[in-house]
């Protein structure tokens, strides 16, 4: 059985029962009709926790271990997807991955943090929190992308840019205002989605975007429900009630005029069916794409400028 979360439970249970009497030999005349009850009495459980799921539920949705990643996006929404490394001035950081690739024969250029998921590479990638390094190696791939006129795809999954002395050393603020800088006079259509955590400056410096998206159940704010709450409260045990405040959802965002459209997940989340997210991701890439293909690249920046100008009016 998968991991869940705690209040999946009533779901999990009747998985578990399901699972069970499958094991049941020689099986017996009605197995196969409560197996349907079961099946009929998840789906309903399912519908019912993930209709009025909390800002802090969210967030611990958006951080699932099984939630799909960047890594797999480029493998099953992508086609022939070609990584480019470095910086071509320090480093290569594994936080950020980026590279060309096509959708549906559409050339692109894609780029997403990446988290690991086993503890070396967790550990490899720095957890998805980027370096200066990782900022200057996704600028160096969009301005790939502006000379070959092909649109910029990002991707945020990532508690925040890494908050180290090294990093502060190497110049992270400069390098995220170098990032916004550079993205917000791209021209070339950059289409952004928020597939999990979009945590502060990390996940914003690679945000300015023509249309920014998010994932139904994933989370976008200036700091984590833990950051903030150990700011105002002195003690992250408060990141539930912070969660509420900060309106890190999509359904909020979306009212607040600082995200453009939520892409609807399968009943439960991502991480319960992979390629149904698969295919709703590359739907809306794909729309978006179009969409911005009607504008000229003066008419694209000048609307990109006031999308952000008026954010907060």
């Amino acid at each position: 059985m998968e991991q869940h979360l705690d209040f999946e439970q009533p779901i999990y249970t009747c998985l578990e029962k399901i699972e069970e009497l499958k094991k049941i030999i020689p099986e017996p005349e009605n197995l196969h009709e409560e197996i349907a009850i079961l099946e009929k009495q998840s789906k309903k459980e399912t519908e019912r926790i993930y209709s009025s799921l909390s800002p802090w539920q969210k967030v611990l949705v958006a951080r699932h271990p099984n939630r799909p990643h960047t890594i797999d996006y480029l493998a099953n929404v992508f086609d022939g997807f070609e990584e480019i490394h470095g910086d071509r001035l320090s480093d290569d950081d594994r936080a950020i991955i980026g590279g060309f690739a096509f959708l549906n024969n559409y050339p692109v250029v894609v780029i997403g943090h990446e988290k690991g998921r086993e503890t070396e590479d967790r550990v490899a990638r720095n957890f998805g929190m980027p370096h200066p390094s990782g900022f200057r190696k996704a600028n160096r791939l969009m301005k790939l992308a502006e000379k070959f006129s092909l649109p910029v795809i990002t991707l945020i999954d990532t508690p925040g840019a890494y908050p180290g002395v090294k990093a502060e050393y190497s110049g992270q603020h400069e390098a995220i205002a170098k990032s916004l800088e550079v993205m917000s006079d791209l021209k070339t259509p950059i289409v952004n989605l928020v597939i999990g955590e979009g945590g502060s400056g990390g996940g914003f410096g690679i945000g300015l975007a023509d249309t920014i998206g998010m994932l139904e159940y994933s989370i976008y704010s200036v700091a984590s429900p833990e950051a903030c709450a150990s700011i105002l409260w002195r003690t992250a045990e408060n990141a539930e009630q912070a969660a509420d405040a900060l309106k890190l959802d999509a359904d909020n965002l979306v009212k607040l005029n600082i995200i453009d459209s939520i892409v609807k997940e399968p009943m439960g989340g991502a991480h319960r069916n992979h390629e149904e997210t698969y295919a709703n991701v590359k739907e809306y890439f794909l729309s978006e794409l179009n969409e911005l293909s009607k504008y000229s690249i003066e008419d694209l920046t000048a609307k990109r400028y006031n999308k952000f100008i008026e954010i907060g009016v």
